[in-house]
């Protein structure tokens, strides 16, 4: 199941580092079902410019070398942040901005409309299924891993959602970052890589530009 990161984003995007440190409110029961209703409100936090400074989405999407005819699953999109982006960058291809929670869902689908980003496809997941409707040339997840219930077997189900050659890129923050969820929250990459091994996929790139966040991809283990 994927337990929704954007509450953690609202600390980390808000800079209430120090009350975040100081609690375990995202991973919290009283939020793990938290409503994200009245997304036009929370796009002012998602959305923030300030957040480009270190989340670089510009210089993540060049890392990823993608076709202008490429396919995109943006898993955990909000009120798509990364979905727009993508959407600009390859203009003969298709994103799909996939959220489970309905309010974030019709916001992107709004917002696709209303910015003429017509190879948008907002997308209402299930907790363990992205539900997408045809198979990706690459999957995104920012900060969403740490989220994700019975990684092994919801990992090892992406694997048929990714066209031959395709690849999915795990971006999540890091132990020693001064922002973020609660450490105690966090997943060191090397478990990442160690898990995603399990679920039967090999690293093929690890970039270190960012200055909060691990930023790792891989593809499916050859049989």
């Amino acid at each position: 199941m994927i337990r929704t990161s954007l509450l953690t984003a609202v600390f980390v995007l808000l800079g209430w580092t120090g009350l975040l440190a100081g609690t375990a409110v995202a991973q919290s029961p009283s939020t793990h079902q938290h409503s994200f209703g009245g997304a036009e409100e929370w796009a002012q936090v998602f959305d923030d410019p300030k957040r480009d400074a270190w989340q670089k989405p510009h210089e993540v999407i060049q890392a990823l070398a993608l076709k202008p005819d490429a396919v995109i699953a943006d898993i955990g999109s909000g009120t798509g942040y990364f979905s727009v982006r993508f959407a600009h960058m390859v203009p003969k291809g298709r994103v799909y901005g996939v959220d489970t929670e309905p309010d974030m869902v019709k916001y992107l689908a709004e917002r696709a409309k209303r910015e003429r980003l017509t190879n948008i496809t907002s997308v209402a997941g299930a907790p363990d299924d992205p539900r997408l409707p045809e198979k990706v040339d690459l999957i995104l997840l920012v900060d969403v891993f740490h989220h994700i219930d019975n990684r092994e077997r919801y990992f090892q189900k992406l694997r048929a959602s990714l066209k031959p050659g395709g690849r999915i890129a795990i971006i999540d923050f890091r132990m020693d970052s001064p922002d973020g969820p609660p450490k105690s929250a966090r997943i060191a990459p090397d478990r990442v890589k160690s898990e995603l091994k399990t679920a039967g996929y090999t690293l093929a790139q690890e970039h270190a530009f960012l200055p909060n966040q691990y930023f790792l991809v891989f593809r499916p283990a050859k049989s």
